[in-house]
């Protein structure tokens, strides 16, 4: 444990925001499943526009990096668009 109080309160800080950052990453597992799986059913859009956004809010919360979000936008889109061919 650390003895410095500017250390401690980093310590309880760090641990906030890892726990932010934990249900940030975990809904946008679950918004990018739940839009592979709803490829090719009615109300997919709604559901691949939803993933986007999180991932879109979760880069420039600066959860996961910004080249992270791309690509993951990137192979959702792929997988939305060769469903649709």
């Amino acid at each position: 444990m650390a003895n410095i109080k500017s250390q401690k309160k980093r310590i309880l800080t760090n641990a906030k925001a890892a726990e932010r950052n934990k249900a940030v990453r975990s809904e946008l597992k679950r918004r990018t499943k739940t839009a592979v799986n709803t490829i090719g059913e009615e109300g997919n859009e709604d559901a691949v526009r939803s993933a986007i956004k999180r991932i879109d809010t979760a880069a420039r919360r600066g959860v996961i990096h910004k080249n992270t979000a791309a690509r993951k936008k990137s192979r959702l889109m792929r997988k939305v668009n060769a469903a649709a061919a």
